[in-house]
C-alpha cells in the first residue's frame, strides 16, 4: 500500500475505533441483553462505513467507470484513499470483534476481514494500483440496507412499514449491488488473470469465492425471513448459530437465541 494509503487507513482505523467507543454515549433502544447492546453499537459503526464507502464507490463509478476494465492505467485520483478507508474500517471492526466476542463465534468474520484487508491492500500497492478494486466496494450499498434492517429488527420494529420497505430495498440492492459486481469482478479475474499481479489473482480469487458463498447464503436467508415469507404460516424463520455474521443481518433477532450475533 502506498504511503498515502497507509495514512488514510490509519486515520480510518482511529475514526472507527473512536466511533465504537463514542456510540456508548449515544441514545439506543432499551436492550436487555448486553450482547445486543454491543451489537447495536457495532452495526451503527458498520452502517456509517457502508454509507461512506458505498457513496464513495458510486461517486467514483459515475466519473471513472470507463477505467474499471483498463488494466494498463493506474488508479485515478482518490482511488487509493477510498479503498484504504475500508481497510481501516475492517481492521477496527476486527479489533472490536476480538474485544467483545469469543473467538469461536466470530472466527469466520475475522477470516472475512483478513481477506478483505489483504485483497484491498494488494490492489492499491504502488505500481499496481487497479481501478477494478473499487467495484467490490459497491457491495457496501447493499450492506447499508442490511445494517439498517438489522437495527430495525433489534429495535422491535419488524412489523413496521419502514422495515418492510428496507427489506425490499435489501433484496433489490443484494441483486444489483452485491451479486452483479461479484459476478462481473470474478469474470474479469478469470478472463484477464495474466494481466494481474500474482498476489492479486490468488487473494482475490479466494476472497471472491468466499464472499460469493456468503452472499448466496444472505439471499437465501432473506428470502426465507423477509416480509414476503410471512404470508405462509407454515414457514419458520431460522437463525444459524456461531457468530455475528453479516449473513445474520437477513434474519430477525430471537431473544431466546443469544448464540448467534451480528458480518461483511
Amino acid at each position: 500500500m502506498a504511503p498515502a494509503g497507509f495514512t488514510v487507513a490509519a486515520a480510518s482505523f482511529a475514526l472507527f475505533r473512536g466511533l465504537h467507543r463514542g456510540l456508548r454515549l449515544a441514545p439506543a433502544p432499551r436492550l436487555a441483553d448486553p450482547q445486543d447492546r454491543w451489537m447495536w453499537r457495532n452495526i451503527c459503526a458498520s452502517l456509517v462505513h457502508s454509507l461512506l464507502s458505498g457513496a464513495g464507490a458510486l461517486l467514483w463509478m459515475s466519473q471513472y467507470s470507463h477505467l474499471v476494465s483498463d488494466f494498463a492505467r493506474g488508479c485515478p485520483p482518490g482511488t487509493a484513499a477510498l479503498v484504504s478507508l475500508s481497510v481501516g474500517y475492517f481492521l477496527a471492526d476486527a479489533v472490536d470483534l476480538l474485544w467483545n466476542q469469543p473467538l469461536g463465534p466470530s472466527w469466520h468474520l475475522l477470516c472475512h476481514h483478513a481477506l478483505a484487508v489483504g485483497c484491498l491492500s494488494v490492489a492499491v500497492m504502488p505500481g499496481s494500483c487497479l481501478s477494478i478494486s473499487v467495484v467490490p466496494l459497491l457491495l457496501e450499498v447493499n450492506s447499508a440496507c442490511l445494517h439498517l434492517r438489522k437495527l430495525l429488527l433489534l429495535a422491535g420494529l419488524r412489523s413496521s412499514l419502514l422495515c418492510c420497505l428496507v427489506s425490499w430495498a435489501t433484496l433489490a440492492t443484494l441483486l444489483v449491488f452485491r451479486l452483479l459486481p461479484l459476478g462481473w469482478t470474478s469474470l474479469q479475474l478469470l478472463r484477464h488473470h495474466p494481466r494481474f499481479p500474482l498476489p492479486f489473482t490468488v487473494l482475490w480469487g479466494v476472497g471472491l469465492l468466499a464472499i460469493t458463498i456468503m452472499s448466496m447464503k444472505l439471499l437465501i436467508d432473506l428470502l426465507i425471513s423477509g416480509p414476503w415469507a410471512r404470508a405462509s404460516p407454515t414457514k419458520k424463520e431460522t437463525r444459524s448459530t456461531g457468530g455475528r455474521g453479516r449473513e445474520d443481518y437477513a434474519r430477525p433477532p430471537h431473544r431466546e437465541d443469544t448464540s448467534s450475533k451480528r458480518q461483511d
